[in-house]
């Protein structure tokens, strides 16, 4: 298992993420990790960007995580807050890029996590999990 810190900024970073959609956000990260193997211990968002906290399975890489996160969120959020992409033109959310790191040897869960609550003054963690064990 692999646990890593993931950052993704919105597309020209815009703040968008009001409450309803941090909720669609939540929702649907919870549904891809049920049908990825991927465990969000953590969702939590700044004026305009998110951070994750995901727990993986080694077989995927995490460019693959990154992709299938970003894709799908992107998507259902469009698709249930239209408006939103009136703001973002181009029909991205997020911006090319991507924040990653493994959280290991010189990063445990509980710093990494208090590193991500410490990031501006207007975080807001709106989904907090647990570590779980996948089956093989």
């Amino acid at each position: 298992m692999l646990l890593y810190h993931l950052v993704f900024p919105i597309k020209y970073r815009r703040s968008v993420l009001i409450p309803e959609v941090e909720k669609t956000l939540k929702e649907t990260c919870l549904l891809i990790g049920e049908f990825y193997e991927m465990n969000f211990v953590e969702i939590g968002a700044d004026s305009n960007h998110v951070h994750f906290l995901v727990q993986g399975v080694p077989s995927m890489a995490v460019s693959v995580m990154v992709s299938k996160i970003k894709s799908i969120t992107g998507r259902e959020i469009f698709r249930k807050h239209p408006e939103i992409k009136k703001a973002l033109w181009g029909g991205n959310l997020w911006t090319s890029g991507f924040y990653a790191n493994t959280v290991g040897q010189y990063g445990n869960e509980a710093m990494i996590r208090n590193y991500i609550e410490k990031q501006g003054d207007s975080y807001v963690k709106f989904h907090e999990g647990q570590l779980k064990m996948f089956d093989d």
